[in-house]
């Protein structure tokens, strides 16, 4: 029962979303707009209320449970991030909007870019686990929600495997920093670099 409260929070996710920027931009309803934007994170409310409520009820934590913390934390730390992607996309593709900013192609505004969405993944696993430690209290049962914690630890994993992209840009730019030159012009796209000086002794 509870995967499918999750697979509906994902559905609703995308038909608020679609159905407000619907609103916005062909009906020009910018109020009906920013009520349905603001249903979203009420999702994530009714997603916890039936996590607790069906581990108050006798279930013991399972995948499913751990599957919820992680769909509320991901949703809090990157779902208005992604509902303002999908506005600009929107604006861009029916309003003539400007387009959709997309990322550095290197350089250090590169790494700038992957070590601030690192941060924000951490920022994420702080939130599962601020999430887990209320489901714990709401259920007052240590021993029926410590698959939950465990679950919550393993998620460690993910936010070590995701340093991978910083780190490496990171390397990539140390190794080799003339090969993307940065001003405020290029934002980081990849241009000639100069040419470097004759040697006098030739």
């Amino acid at each position: 029962m509870l995967i499918a409260i999750i697979v509906m929070c994902e559905v609703m996710f995308w038909v608020l979303l679609g159905a407000g920027l619907l609103v916005r931009y062909r009906w020009r309803r910018r109020r009906l707009s920013t009520i349905l934007l603001v249903c979203v994170p009420l999702l994530d409310v009714v997603l916890l209320a039936a996590s607790v409520v069906d581990l108050r009820s006798g279930s013991e934590a399972s995948l499913r449970h751990g599957l919820a913390v992680a769909y509320i934390a991901y949703s809090v730390m990157f779902g208005h991030r992604t509902m303002r992607w999908a506005d600009r996309k929107y604006a861009h593709r029916y309003v003539g909007g400007p387009p959709p900013i997309k990322p550095p192609a290197g350089g250090w505004p590169r790494v700038r870019v992957e070590t601030v969405t690192w941060l924000q993944i951490l920022a994420a696993y702080v939130i599962a686990w601020m999430v887990t430690g209320v489901v714990v209290w709401a259920v007052d049962d240590v021993a029926a929600t410590e698959p939950l914690i465990m679950f919550t630890v393993g998620l460690a994993r993910v936010v070590i495997i995701a340093a991978i992209w910083p780190v490496s840009w990171l390397v990539s730019v140390l190794r080799d920093p003339n090969r993307y030159v940065e001003d405020e012009t290029s934002q980081g796209r990849r241009i000639a670099a100069p040419p470097r000086a004759a040697d006098s002794t030739r």
